[in-house]
């Protein structure tokens, strides 16, 4: 019997965009309007244009991460005439916090939030979003700069299973663990900075799990926030896991808790 809580949300189908790329301010304004996700946006330096502030403003609100480049550098990404903006598709649509935790709790559910500190490789975070689909994860939380988007390789190394979770994008992350808490979500750091094993520390109720980047694991100033620090045991020579795994096991955990407490 499958025992995975069941979320009540729609299926997200992946986009199916004529291109991958948007060219020209007007395509871009059109694509904001109607909802587009954006991976990112370039603006040739100097540019000027009415609609402008507008667009930089609705970027802003979206949290979808812009720059100013030289011409030269539009011209490497592949632009070919001079429009003067280039914006590449995103394959899904972010979703915002605030909205999946009140969603969660009117349901009268306890939610689930796998978030990634400077996760870069886009392996990784296909490989997490596929596990946090399979243990119904409400939702992975990734920094705006700093850390792998959600582009064509996350969706072949999750096995399209990005599209059936829900994924965030924030512009401080502190500022999310805090935000978390303040709502009632505990936060765990699985980490190797501490003598708290995963299976001997209460993961029930509403948990949020904070993995840390490949290189270096989590930000300080990030695992300070956190309400509780916990470890995978080893027992071989390899001092470590690939933070892909490490999640998942650290989900099947939380999963097993809740189980267990029915």
């Amino acid at each position: 019997m499958d025992r995975r809580p069941k979320h009540h949300y729609k299926r997200q189908e992946p986009k199916r965009p004529e291109s991958e790329v948007i060219y020209g301010i007007h395509p871009l304004k059109e694509a904001l309007e109607a909802g587009v996700g954006l991976e990112k946006v370039y603006f040739r330096d100097g540019l000027t244009h009415p609609d402008l502030p507008e667009i930089k403003k609705a970027l802003r609100k979206t949290y979808t991460p812009y720059a100013e480049v030289p011409p030269d550098k539009l011209k490497r990404l592949g632009m070919v005439n001079d429009q003067g903006v280039m914006a590449t598709i995103s394959p899904i649509t972010y979703y915002k916090l605030s909205e999946i935790l009140n969603e969660a709790f009117e349901q009268g559910r306890d939610p689930l939030i796998v978030v990634l500190d400077r996760v870069t490789d886009v392996g990784n975070l296909g490989a997490i979003c596929r596990s946090a689909e399979c243990f119904a994860v409400d939702a992975i939380v990734i920094p705006l700069k700093g850390a792998a988007q959600v582009n064509s390789g996350v969706v072949k190394a999750s096995a399209g299973a990005v599209f059936n979770v829900r994924m965030c994008r924030e512009p401080d992350l502190k500022d999310t663990l805090r935000y978390l808490k303040e709502s009632g979500v505990r936060v765990a750091a699985l980490t190797e900075k501490t003598k708290n094993g995963l299976s001997d520390t209460e993961l029930s109720g509403p948990m949020a799990i904070l993995m840390g980047s490949e290189e270096d694991g989590i930000t300080p100033a990030l695992l300070d926030a956190c309400d509780v620090r916990v470890r995978i045991p080893m027992f071989g020579r390899t001092g470590s896991l690939n933070v892909s795994v490490s999640t998942g096991i650290a989900l099947f955990e939380v999963q097993s808790q809740r189980a267990a407490q029915g």
